[in-house]
């Protein structure tokens, strides 16, 4: 394996570059079919829903978000040879953090940058910060795509909390697009506008469980021990900033659950639950592939907290800048990116290992 660590999969690899406030931040995409075809316009459409000052919910920070693709394609379609996607930063604000420069910032990775590499770069996060994510929604809308066109495999990313305010006790998938918070609930929006007004008022800021769920998934992704379709997953969602906590089906729910509860009882036409979340000894199972993600509330305030600089001595720490009061609410894309991009990657690793063995005949129906 790769001691590599800004590169994600086995057969589609992505290698992400690039910092915050940096001129520009890109990816190379290596072991992608060929024969897709994809647009520019198509990629920055995915990564719009992922984009800051879209709702006066989330950093004003405007990135125009215009992607270049510099290599794998001709002719409109992916050639199988590297994809190279670059995106400029045209709208970082470096001087909103010169006042931080050598202080470390609570729940964030100054503390832990400093000390690993002996110097970090201040300017937003530079390299921890979640504007590296836009690259991996840019490689995720090919995978989306491919999935979608080539498998009949769909990805959908939902908010399922934030804060206490539970947002998909209604689900209703086509409501999810069209309001700012990614909710599948219409009658819960007005709710969450007026809590999330209150929240900006008062300086601070709350975490957020974002769901996910990919159908039409076939079986037989995934491999015993350590090629585990659900260790992969669980390793892509934590590799997001800011997530302290993932679950597969039912997850931690399935400690209170008995054992009869808990077994996805099957008949031959098919499951009769997915507390699994669609993965069964690491291998999918045909049925949705279900994660829930939960985000850490955003370290980034004008709240006054204690610190300690450079120097070790004691300081106050005032963060002013454009931040998110609520992370989660941009990171719905993101989830479904990691999604797309480890199922793609193992279905590639299942056909170069099994050919048509398996995904192709399942016994019973998912």
């Amino acid at each position: 394996m790769s001691a590599a660590t800004n590169a994600f999969g086995r057969v589609l690899t992505v290698t992400t570059f690039g910092e915050s406030h940096g001129p520009a931040i890109g990816c190379v995409i290596d072991g992608f079919p060929p024969g897709l075809e994809i647009t520019a316009e198509e990629i920055r459409s995915e990564l719009m829903r992922r984009a800051t000052g879209q709702s006066r919910h989330t950093s004003q920070r405007k990135e125009k978000e215009e992607v270049q693709l510099l290599s794998g394609f001709f002719e409109g379609r992916t050639t199988g040879t590297p994809i190279a996607l670059l995106i400029q930063n045209t709208d970082a604000r470096s001087k909103d953090y010169s006042k931080i420069a050598a202080q470390f910032r609570p729940g964030h990775a100054d503390y832990t940058y400093h000390h690993k590499y002996g110097l970090r770069d201040y300017r937003g996060g530079g390299r921890s910060s979640a504007r590296e994510t836009a690259m991996r929604v840019a490689a995720a809308a090919l995978a989306k795509k491919y999935l979608r066109q080539q498998l009949g495999i769909e990805v959908t990313g939902w908010m399922a909390q934030i804060g206490d305010q539970v947002c998909d006790e209604h689900f209703d998938p086509d409501v999810i697009n069209t309001n700012p918070f990614f909710c599948p609930d219409a009658d819960k929006v007005p709710e969450l506008e007026a809590f999330m007004k209150r929240l900006w008022k008062s300086g601070d800021s709350v975490g957020a469980l974002v769901k996910a769920r990919a159908t039409g998934v076939p079986v037989g992704l995934g491999a015993p021990v350590y090629g585990k379709l659900d260790v992969d997953l669980a390793s892509a969602m934590m590799s997001i900033n800011a997530v302290k906590g993932v679950e597969i089906g039912a997850g931690f729910r399935s400690v209170a659950q008995k054992g009869t509860e808990h077994r996805d009882e099957i008949t031959p036409d098919g499951f009769l639950s997915n507390h699994a979340g669609g993965v069964l000894g690491g291998i999918s199972t045909g049925q949705p592939i279900e994660v829930a993600v939960a985000f850490k509330p955003t370290s980034s305030l004008r709240l006054p907290g204690k610190t300690v600089d450079t120097d070790g001595q004691p300081a106050e720490i005032i963060t002013t800048g454009r931040h998110d009061p609520c992370v989660g609410i941009r990171a719905i894309p993101i989830v479904e990116a990691m999604l797309a991009l480890t199922v793609m990657d193992h279905y590639l690793l299942h056909r170069a290992q099994c050919g048509d063995v398996g995904p192709q005949s399942p016994l019973i129906p998912g």
